[in-house]
């Protein structure tokens, strides 16, 4: 934890401060698609009815517009997921924290004005520990306050982003989502676009919008004719998209603090309370591991031993009570090895410049691409994924 806090300020020392997530406000659009009247004749397809995929569907369901969209998987959301079982609240299984302003909010849902609806918590945590792998150790106050003064953050009170996106952008979409088509390929060779699923259907297009995880892109299941240009695959292979998951585990007590920070050699670990802040009675931790660290768990081969481990190592620093308090119950949400998602979230904001670029192109103005990476804005996590959305649908529309 201390060797990243002296990064951050060494960073801040030479470079001012970031105008990323939080601090990105004034980089925000004045409109998006969302307030404009679009024309167009032809068919538009979207792959992917993630965050992105959604966003655009809107833009286009407003327009009176002719699309479809081809999700993968059966269900709408991407990685956004919730759960209302374990607990006494809905958890986000998936993105979970406002790194943005939380005026992009009414950005988002296309509302004008500065009175945000969505009752939030400020994430300023109150209580945190660091853990070296042997000791463990509290932070001290000016810590916490200083990582908040850096990047101030939110979350939803009551409700979950899954719930948001839900109620803003699919509900007015999903009766236009064809599930259980996995896109194999997409041939954009002719003036009509061609795109062939898992399934052995074949759907025509005029033009494409991909919203696919960049996960999905790296591995080279669909499979683009004429081929990407290799500016576009070396931006694609650069871009860092770390293996990982997320784990809820169910306590009878609470015995951790608001957060614990890990040192690993390679990759990132943080234990946090989920329940912070919430109206709630239950007591729910959150793991959050990725790359070279996941890949660590990965190796037990086994999610009971997954979960024995994450254990072991929380009696080490708390006397036993991790196994004594656990309830035996526990989400284990595993984007790395899922095969629609193949992997955890980007940060735009340290990317090179060059390869966001590439990554923006469209193929021939007839295949556009959308995503939290592909954000011009700057914002992370789900702000990033809808913005990039308007963003992609708008040139989509208007190129020709």
């Amino acid at each position: 934890m201390h060797k990243v806090i002296f990064l951050l300020i060494s960073i801040i020392c030479l470079s001012g401060c970031f105008e990323w997530a939080a601090r990105a406000k004034d980089k925000l659009p004045t409109q998006t698609a969302l307030d404009k009247t679009y024309n167009y004749d032809g068919k538009i397809i979207i792959i992917g009815a993630g965050a992105s995929g959604l966003a655009a569907a809107k833009v286009l369901e407003q327009s009176n517009l002719d699309y479809s969209i081809l999700e993968a998987s059966d269900r709408y959301g991407g990685r956004l997921k919730k759960d209302t079982t374990l607990a006494d609240f809905p958890i986000d299984i998936g993105a979970e924290w406002i790194h943005s302003d939380p005026i992009v909010l009414n950005l988002m849902k296309g509302k004008k004005g500065e009175d945000i609806d969505e009752q939030l918590l400020s994430y300023r945590l109150e209580n945190t520990g660091s853990w070296d792998g042997q000791k463990y150790k509290e932070n001290r106050p000016w810590l916490n306050n200083f990582v908040y003064n850096f990047m101030p953050e939110s979350k939803f009170k009551n409700s979950t982003w899954y719930d948001f996106v839900d109620e803003h952008l699919a509900q007015y979409v999903k009766h236009n989502i064809k599930y259980n088509q996995r896109v194999t390929e997409i041939d954009y060779s002719d003036k009509k676009i061609i795109i062939k699923t898992e399934n052995n259907e074949n759907y025509v297009a005029d033009k494409v919008l991909v919203t696919v995880s960049l996960g999905v892109l790296k591995s080279n299941s669909i499979k683009f004719t004429p081929d990407l240009n290799a500016e576009m695959k070396k931006a694609i292979d650069a871009i860092s998209f770390d293996n990982g998951f997320k784990i809820v585990l169910k306590f009878a007590d609470k015995f951790y603090p608001d957060a614990i920070t890990c040192e690993v050699e390679s990759g990132e670990k943080v234990y946090y309370d989920i329940a912070f802040k919430k109206d709630a009675q239950t007591n729910v931790l959150g793991v959050l591991c990725r790359g070279d660290e996941a890949q660590k768990y990965y190796d037990l081969n086994s999610e009971k031993k997954i979960i024995d481990n994450i254990l072991l190592e929380l009696d080490e620093m708390f006397d036993e009570q991790a196994s004594k308090s656990f309830s035996g119950e526990y989400i284990f949400e595993d984007w790395g090895r899922h095969k629609f998602t193949l992997g955890t979230w980007t940060q735009a904001s340290l990317e090179k410049n060059s390869h966001l670029k590439a990554l923006n192109q469209s193929l021939d103005n007839k295949v556009y691409f959308a995503g939290e990476i592909y954000d011009q804005y700057k914002q992370m996590g789900v702000p990033g994924a809808v913005l990039s959305g308007y963003y992609s649908i708008d040139k989509l529309i208007t190129e020709e």
